[in-house]
């Protein structure tokens, strides 16, 4: 008798180990791309030097190890292969290629540098206890960490400075106050878009100094000003048409957040209006994928931080006097923008 076969429809599919040896083996990647970019490998490929000999002779490397990661980098999706040719994707042409006015190859000075990737080492550790050990968040977290922030994801964040200016746009004279400033765009822009404007910056010194650099460079620092101090304990003054908080929240707990808010609340004009930029996955906390892993980031990297969905901003707006808000995701890219006013 024949053995009765289901049709091939439905049959379950195998297991596969495929997930966890990607999972495993992904510090390959990040190294790998890390690599790339200090020996500007993307920058070699756009110029022309697309064959192993001739990247190799700009990059000052081996021929064998430039033939690994650049194979390695068309395994990834970073680069194309034609032959014994390569070339850029139209992704790393315009973000990897220094010579693109979008270049954010910088950002990978602070999400790959050793303060980010050491805090992983013992994660294990950091679940049980549910953050990082006592007292290391304040060792990794000083201003030299910030400064560094501020001079490599200001390229990264650009683009998200200028579209939540479009959102939040103002005419005439407006004061906005930017709070945790870092690199200063998103103040930056609104002045940029607005001759009325007036930009108040508040962050350490030294970091606002990042900042100070940034508006001269964009011709408005006769509009903008430090207000440097730490955001929870430093005065806001009062009468700000627009406040900034731009990737400040979620380094705190839901009590912090309420303080904070409220204190916002006082500093704006009655007409006035928050503007809050975050990571904010959905409800489950399991999607969109960048938002929703956002989480671990400040599991390890903060006492009680968090990636908080947008209901919960908007229970928190609510508690601490605001009108609902609405929200504004920036896909493609990760960032909401919730823009509420006083109720």
């Amino acid at each position: 008798m024949q053995p009765d076969f289901a049709p091939q429809s439905t049959l379950v599919a195998q297991p596969t180990p495929l997930l966890f040896f990607e999972t495993i083996n992904a510090h390959q990647r990040t190294a790998a791309l890390k690599s790339a970019l200090e020996l500007e490998l993307f920058t070699i490929v756009g110029e022309g030097s697309a064959s192993v000999p001739e990247i190799a002779r700009r990059a000052q490397a081996s021929e064998r190890g430039v033939r690994a990661i650049c194979n390695f980098l068309v395994v990834l999706g970073f680069l194309k292969k034609a032959g014994d040719r390569y070339a850029l994707t139209v992704d790393s042409a315009m973000f990897l290629d220094k010579s693109s006015p979008a270049y954010a190859g910088s950002a990978a000075d602070f999400i790959a540098s050793d303060l980010i990737l050491n805090g992983f080492k013992e994660l294990t550790a950091v679940i049980r206890a549910g953050g990082p050990p006592e007292g290391a968040t304040q060792r990794r977290l000083d201003d030299r960490t910030w400064v560094n922030f501020a001079r490599s994801m200001a390229p990264f964040l650009h683009a998200v400075a200028e579209r939540t200016e479009n959102l939040l746009h103002a005419t005439g004279k407006v004061k906005v106050l930017d709070i945790a400033a870092g690199h200063g765009l998103f103040g930056i822009s609104f002045a940029r878009h607005n001759p009325d404007a007036e930009i108040f910056a508040l962050d350490s010194a030294p970091v606002l100094q990042v900042a100070e650099e940034n508006a001269e460079r964009l011709g408005v620092l006769s509009r903008w000003h430090a207000l440097p101090g730490d955001a929870l304990e430093v005065s806001f003054g009062t009468g700000f048409d627009v406040v900034l908080v731009p990737n400040l929240l979620h380094h705190w707990d839901r009590a912090t957040i309420l303080s904070f808010l409220k204190k916002v609340h006082h500093a704006l004009a009655p007409n006035g209006r928050i503007g809050i930029v975050e990571f904010a996955p959905n409800d489950d906390r399991v999607a969109p994928p960048i938002p929703a892993s956002f989480v671990m980031n400040m599991l390890v990297m903060t006492p009680a931080g968090d990636a908080y969905p947008a209901s919960e901003y908007r229970d928190m707006l609510l508690q601490s006097g605001f009108a609902a808000p609405d929200v504004h995701p920036l896909l493609p890219l990760p960032q909401t923008v919730l823009i509420a006013g006083i109720r």
